[in-house]
């Protein structure tokens, strides 16, 4: 084989070899999303539940909604007590007004009789009297104010019952709590939930986590915040090219996940790392995709 023909062909080759590393990627990963849990807070029958899988909210928004019968019949028991409890308060209040006059007018008498006792016109025993008399009603209004701390007791109790009813009832209505996405729905109307009940899984795909592997030579070169081209399959052949933020690198190293690299790639270590990319709707959970620095 002529030389010119070796160099030609190991020409080839490099060339081949370089084309090959501009099209790789410097990290490979899948899209996540930072899914949670509505569950019910409280128990009984669901009255309704509007929603369905795959279902988009913009804003926070009520969805269904959990029987709350028994709720409202124990909230309106309450306040027939509550009732009951304030007009015995209001006897209260007109009882120890009466005795304030009455203490008014005894304490008139004691200044009539005092001065009365100082001329002479008076004796003894009628300032014991009159003193006495004004002591039995003091303790007499001190007794009926204690008895009417107790019942205000009882009303401020009435009305802690009657705030944690309608925390329940409240509770009772059921949110998308802010914009998200419904992942998975898992109660249909009709059927008994206990507190805490899971209900549906929610998830805001407006923005998407790529998880990707660094090997340790590269995380020198990427920091938080900064910018890469994110791509994801538009073909066979053919990709589509977004851009991402990197959100959060891992401060420990880690072996590379079973389903990320090739058996002789897994006994490196790699470091984590999250770019965020705005979701334009080709973004799904679970989506492979590639990053370049």
């Amino acid at each position: 084989m002529k030389f010119t023909t070796i160099i030609a062909i190991a020409l080839v080759f490099l060339t081949s070899a370089c084309m090959q590393n501009e099209n790789e990627s410097d990290a490979y990963g899948n899209f996540e999303a930072n899914d949670y849990m509505i569950s019910a807070e409280n128990a009984g029958k669901i009255l309704s539940l509007d929603i369905d899988e795959g279902d988009v909210f913009v804003k926070a928004e009520q969805v269904g909604l959990i029987d709350t019968t028994q709720l409202f019949l124990q909230k309106e028991q309450l306040k027939a007590e509550k009732r009951s409890i304030a007009s015995g308060v209001q006897n209260i209040l007109s009882r120890i007004a009466v005795y304030q006059e009455q203490l008014t007018i005894l304490k008139k008498d004691k200044s009539r009789i005092d001065k009365m006792f100082t001329d002479g016109a008076a004796t003894s025993k009628q300032v014991d009297d009159i003193n006495g008399n004004i002591l039995v009603v003091q303790k007499q209004i001190q007794a009926v104010k204690t008895e009417n701390a107790k019942v205000l007791g009882s009303l401020e109790n009435v009305t802690r019952k009657v705030d944690a009813l309608n925390d329940l009832i409240e509770k009772s209505k059921i949110y998308v709590p802010e914009a998200a996405t419904v992942l998975e729905k898992y109660r249909e109307p009709y059927e008994m939930v206990n507190m805490g009940t899971p209900l549906f899984k929610l998830a805001d795909l407006r923005t998407l986590d790529l998880r990707v592997y660094i090997s340790g030579d590269q995380i020198s070169s990427v920091k938080i915040g900064q910018t890469v081209n994110v791509l994801i399959d538009k073909n066979e052949d053919e990709n589509f090219t977004l851009e991402g933020k990197i959100s959060w690198i891992s401060s420990q190293s880690e072996f590379t996940p079973k389903i990320i690299q090739t058996k002789k790639e897994r006994v490196k270590l790699v470091y984590a790392v999250k770019i965020k990319v705005v979701n334009d709707g080709r973004l799904k959970i679970g989506m492979p995709g590639e990053i370049r620095f």
